[in-house]
């Protein structure tokens, strides 16, 4: 009775189940190539990053020093801090006016190179008339030319038309060797926008300029924050120009500032330090600010392209 009862509680569980069988993807090892390669980048990163980091931690270390810890303790950490460094560099009205006059330039700028850029892109971009593309070609031309050749007639150009020590003499030029960067990439977003939403606006009675102004533009707001961004940031790098234009010390921007700065404290190099790391602030912040915009604004284009 016993073997028949084992017997049949044994039929009744059914037939034994079998493990389940590992697939392969339980026993893959990671392809050595593919960690390799995720290493390699990574030391990279570490390294540019060691690089842009390293000296920015230094100025600001830096900073708060004095001349004697530079030299007996250039990467150490300060003993005793010394905030005047910086606190005498805020204090200063030439500071605040530089900064103003570096803000007024970049932000008329950019305005004036992405007005006149949408406008030429969006004639590239949506019209056909001969020439066109012999046309858009000349100002994609224009990113080869360099800026230092054109320094010496430019300036003889502003002299000739009163723009010396004039903020204008930095924007207008600053505006025109912008627009051929900024062309190209509106242009590539004005193109990849459907044809049937321009149709569709036309017969709702929209006229060329109108289907520019409600439609295009608002559409093309990532690609505006990314020009607007670049032209920012290349206006408030710019250190030729306004060293050629300006003379009169109450227009100098924050580039030609660091350079008087350091000119009138050579020997105290803590100050100057100090001077540099506050000056980067404002473009740092900004860039921090756009950068989410500016990163999806250049990939969104050169998807669309």
């Amino acid at each position: 009775m016993t073997g028949q009862t084992q017997v049949r509680r044994g039929a009744d569980r059914g037939p034994a189940r079998r493990p389940p069988e590992a697939g392969p993807r339980a026993h893959a090892r990671p392809n050595p190539r593919n960690r390799t390669r995720s290493i390699s980048l990574h030391a990279i990163v570490v390294v540019v990053g060691a690089f842009v980091l390293v000296p920015l931690l230094y100025g600001v270390i830096g900073g708060f020093k004095n001349t004697q810890q530079l030299s007996t303790n250039p990467f150490g950490l300060p003993s005793p801090w010394v905030p005047g460094n910086y606190t005498s560099v805020l204090s200063s009205g030439s500071f605040w006016r530089e900064l103003w006059n570096s803000t007024f330039i970049a932000v008329a700028t950019t305005v004036l190179v992405v007005a006149v850029s949408a406008m030429a892109a969006f004639i590239f971009a949506r019209f056909s008339f001969r020439g066109r593309e012999l046309l858009f070609t000349l100002f994609a031309a224009g990113l080869m030319f360099p800026f230092a050749v054109a320094i010496l007639p430019l300036f003889v150009l502003l002299r000739m038309f009163g723009l010396l020590d004039n903020p204008l003499g930095v924007i207008l030029p600053q505006a025109a060797f912008g627009l051929p960067m900024t062309i190209i990439i509106l242009r590539g977003f004005f193109r990849a926008i459907p044809g049937e939403i321009e149709e569709a606006a036309t017969l709702d009675g929209c006229t060329a300029f109108g289907f520019f102004w409600r439609i295009l533009l608002p559409m093309a707001r990532p690609a505006l924050a990314t020009v607007s961004v670049l032209a920012i940031v290349a206006s408030w790098n710019n250190f030729m120009l306004p060293l050629v234009v300006f003379n009169d010390p109450n227009w100098w921007t924050i580039p030609l500032g660091v350079q008087q700065f350091q000119g009138q404290y050579a020997s105290d190099t803590a100050r100057i330090l100090a001077y540099i790391v506050i000056a980067m602030i404002p473009a740092l912040g900004f860039y921090a600010v756009a950068e989410r915009q500016l990163i999806g604004g250049l990939t969104a284009g050169a998807m669309k392209g």
